[in-house]
């Protein structure tokens, strides 16, 4: 029988696409920069206009792996330019079946680079090799055909019937493109975010710019190459701006050629494009950050749950925003879930994201490793206790590596129990009844995700209810789909992704009454 950690890494190896990888693809993790690190602007793989670039650092070498074109002004000037030609002048917004054919051709060329894209994600961002398949690639991928077949099957004009009050009318609703996207995607999950923007954007019939992550512009890089190199869409309809500067960034949300801002990333910056688009009235749909809370009511299994639960912070190497960073247990079995916890935090297998066997990698960059080492400290000084962790690995002399790190004694209304801190940090908390629980899950200006456990999902069910998030998940339910739409209350942003709502964000509503005699 395996030892209780080797159950755990095993059954943490499993979750969200996880597999052994093969040696093709761990060869290439060392083979070096995939695809061609250019803009994608009107349809032309190329260098930035001023000739720079930038470094892309791998975060567990700390060692630069190559370099970026550097898109600046005249590069965004140019791809709104485009941006807005296609979508005015050619019939790209009306040709339904060219569409669909043109992203399934980027789905099939995507697809041909799968494991490129496996790669590039443990090099650009640290993610362990073996976590790559979920949304690395296969389900972020899987995405294209669910967007491309709503191209053609989706009901752009609906008559209404007949009533009493508006007799001599017929009348129809029309749905319409909205124009030009501007399309921000973070670094945590780039392909992932990507497909969530691009693929509705574009079946809608609308065209896009997207602006990647700085730390991650080999993923946009290589999407690019593939649309210039393995399909039919048209020069402008879908532009790539990789940049290091984030005020050239910032004027895609300032122009007012641009009909839409779609950004996924910190609610700081996406109060930000709130007010950059607010005098011209810009429409935004905004996916923010997160505080989900872990609710294990008492009836739930918690010697089973609890350490799994505990591991999943560490995921992406606790960089997502629905990640459960709060664990709620019941009071008269605090001490036992700390117990378990702790057992956990001790096992999580961490370390360089090329070995297989590897859960948790680095933080994608010194900044952020910084920033996560400053809450833990901030949590020390708040009064919390922390029971694994807690800094900086002594035996890896290289990498943005921060130790899994589990926080008792947290206040709820502490910093850390407020705040996203986007690392592999848990706070473990008691509870004294299920209305206690519920008060600390909603207790925070976030409601984008959670999860409740239960022995019977009548009750779990019950509970999820009164949690003011837009996602969750009960006894452990994926509430990740193509068909579901994605997105939070409060600072967890504005509109969603995925489902039929995910594709009318990128509509407009038009009323038509025709007069009939």
């Amino acid at each position: 029988m395996a030892s209780p950690a080797v159950a755990l890494q095993t059954t943490l190896g499993g979750l969200w696409g996880s597999r052994e990888p093969d040696e093709a693809l761990l060869n290439l993790v060392e083979k070096g920069r995939p695809g061609s690190p250019f803009l994608l602007v009107d349809g032309k793989l190329r260098e930035a206009t001023s000739g720079a670039h930038f470094d892309n650092v791998n975060p567990t070498t700390e060692q630069v792996m190559g370099t970026t074109a550097d898109a600046g002004p005249e590069d965004v000037e140019a791809a709104v330019a485009a941006a807005r030609r296609a979508f005015d002048e050619t019939d790209w917004s009306t040709n339904h079946s060219f569409r669909r054919r043109c992203l399934e051709q980027l789905h099939l060329g995507l697809v041909k680079v799968a494991d490129e894209l496996r790669a590039t994600a443990t090099r650009e961002i640290g993610v362990g090799i073996r976590t790559t398949y979920g949304f690395h690639s296969d389900f972020a991928l899987d995405l294209l055909p669910w967007w491309a077949q709503y191209a053609t099957n989706y009901d752009y004009e609906v008559p209404l019937p007949d009533q009493p009050w508006a007799a001599g009318n017929n009348r129809i609703i029309a749905k319409e493109p909205l124009g030009v996207i501007a399309a921000i995607t973070p670094w945590n999950y780039p392909l992932y975010t990507t497909m969530t923007k691009i693929g509705p954007a574009l079946a809608a019939g609308n065209t896009t710019i997207l602006k990647p992550a700085p730390q991650t512009p080999w993923h946009a890089t290589l999407i690019a190459k593939v649309v210039a190199e393995e399909t039919d869409i048209p020069p402008g309809v879908l532009n790539i701006l990789p940049t290091s500067d984030n005020s050239v960034a910032e004027l895609l949300t300032t122009d007012p050629r641009v009909d839409m801002v779609h950004f996924t990333g910190s609610t700081a910056v996406g109060k930000k494009i709130i007010r950059n688009t607010a005098d011209r009235i810009g429409r935004v749909a905004l996916e923010l950050g997160g505080k989900s809370a872990n609710i294990v009511l008492d009836d739930a299994p918690i010697t089973d749950l609890i350490p799994i639960a505990a591991g999943l912070v560490c995921m992406n190497s606790g960089q997502g925003c629905v990640l459960p960073t709060r664990l709620l247990v019941p009071h008269d079995r605090y001490e036992e879930s700390v117990e378990l916890a702790t057992f956990a935090y001790e096992n999580i297998p961490y370390g360089d994201p090329r070995e297989p066997h590897v859960i948790q990698g680095p933080q994608v960059s010194q900044v952020q490793r910084e920033r996560v080492l400053s809450y833990i400290e901030k949590g020390r000084a708040e009064g919390a206790t922390v029971l694994a962790g807690g800094g900086t690995p002594a035996h890896l002399e290289t990498g943005y590596f921060v130790e899994p790190t589990l926080f008792a004694d947290v206040d709820p209304r502490s910093t850390i129990a407020q705040e996203e801190i986007f690392g592999p940090v848990l706070c473990l908390m008691p509870y004294r009844d299920e209305d206690h629980a519920v008060q600390i899950a909603n207790d925070t200006s976030y409601g984008l995700a959670g999860s409740v456990w239960s022995a019977t999902s009548e009750r779990a069910v019950a509970v999820a209810r009164r949690i003011r998030s837009g996602m969750l998940s009960v006894n452990g339910g994926f509430f990740y789909a193509r068909d579901l739409p994605v997105g939070g209350y409060k600072q967890s942003g504005l509109g969603r992704e995925c489902g039929v709502e995910g594709f009318e964000e990128f509509l407009e509503t038009k009323a038509i009454a025709i007069g009939v005699s």
